[in-house]
């Protein structure tokens, strides 16, 4: 009991010296409690916030914070100060990211925080500038230089995340380049065309809608621009057939499209429109619903300040050039200008996918549309 109490006298006795800004006369005090192997994580902590403040190498300070991290392993301050005495650069920003992990805004605001953000942010690009330095002359390719990006942290990972169905081992591409499609070439050609047709869709005053619509028979996940028209649509091919009103009017856009690999399920595809983004508009960040299609868009109407990001890529909107992309990855457009964009867009098949497989998910989305049970 005696032995008890001697070392809570100690321990407060120590609390006390560094309070008052006596690392050494903290330190001894703190000594004394971890030699007798009743040192709490705590105390590892004050030990070692003194022996920091005595001058003590490295690694006596890194052994009191390690015994803190053995047995809380997400202490915030024993991360922040770990990573202050780190072996290196790399060893450092473990250490800092595991304590900025999870934190809210609002503690990420707090000193200890906020400190081990900005020690984060210059170790890492002291790191990125070393990796950059020493591939500096590899020349291997764009691929590789999105590789340096994401391992420097210059850029963020985006994978597949469809939100109705995944199918696996497609390749993780943001955007495909129109020169690896022979169908291309036409289409692009066929652009004065396809825009005389849309001038004439505009300027008949209808035949357009909103993008996004509700559907009564299915739980609303509230997009930003629900029902909204300032994100419309002059659909040409709709849910798998020629929209009555509009398609007539469009036979040089539909005859460009044929030649396009476009899934053709009963109910469901093809889908061809033209999609009209208007001023100042913002469509947020969102996933498409699967990953066996890409997304085309050949920009017709295209003021300045357009733009389409597509994972951690983003690309200027330019009239006639065609965007080819993996709409299942997180992609988000704005229209900055004070004009409309508009865009004709349509889905083709991933080139990847076998023809057997085309035609294994044409049956599997089809039966997903026959189906009538339950209720």
């Amino acid at each position: 009991m005696a032995a008890q109490s001697e070392h809570a006298r100690l321990a407060q006795a120590g609390y006390e010296a560094l309070q008052r800004g006596d690392a050494g006369a903290a330190r001894d005090a703190f000594e004394r409690v971890a030699a007798a192997g009743v040192a709490t994580s705590q105390l590892w902590l004050l030990l070692a916030q003194a022996r920091a403040g005595t001058g003590a190498e490295r690694i006596a300070v890194t052994e009191a914070l390690d015994r803190v991290l053995a047995a809380e392993p997400r202490h915030r301050q024993a991360l922040v100060l770990r990573g202050d005495y780190a072996e290196d650069d790399r060893a450092a920003c473990s250490f800092y990211g595991l304590a900025l992990a999870n934190a809210s805004e609002a503690e990420r605001a707090q000193p200890l925080l906020r400190a081990a953000q900005e020690r984060l942010a210059a170790a890492s690009g002291r790191f990125a500038d070393h990796l950059r330095a020493r591939v500096a002359d590899a020349n291997a390719g764009p691929r590789f230089t999105e590789a340096v990006a994401l391992v420097t942290g210059e850029k963020q990972l985006y994978l597949q995340q469809p939100t109705s169905f995944f199918f696996p081992g497609l390749p993780h591409r943001q955007f495909f380049d129109a020169a690896e499609f022979d169908w291309a070439p036409g289409l692009v050609e066929a652009a004065s065309a396809i825009r005389a047709e849309l001038d004439e869709l505009i300027a008949s005053g209808s035949g357009s809608a909103p993008y996004v619509q509700a559907d009564p028979t299915r739980a609303s996940r509230g997009h930003a621009l629900l029902d909204d028209p300032r994100w419309s649509a002059f659909h040409l091919l709709e849910n798998g057939v020629p929209q009555a009103v509009n398609a007539p009017r469009c036979p040089a856009t539909l005859a460009a499209l044929a030649a396009a690999p476009l899934p053709h399920i009963p109910g469901r595809s093809p889908m061809a429109l033209f999609s009209v983004l208007r001023p100042h508009t913002h469509i947020p960040a969102h996933n498409g619903m699967l990953n066996t299609r890409l997304i085309v868009h050949l920009p017709l109407i295209v003021p300045e300040r357009c733009r389409l990001r597509v994972g951690n890529e983003e690309r200027a909107v330019r009239a006639g050039e065609l965007m080819i992309f993996d709409d299942s990855i997180e992609h988000e457009a704005w229209n900055d200008s004070d004009e409309p964009r508009v865009v004709l867009l349509f889905e083709v098949w991933r080139p990847e996918l076998t023809a057997a497989e085309r035609a294994g998910l044409t049956t599997l989305f089809g039966a997903v549309g026959l189906y009538e049970g339950g209720q």
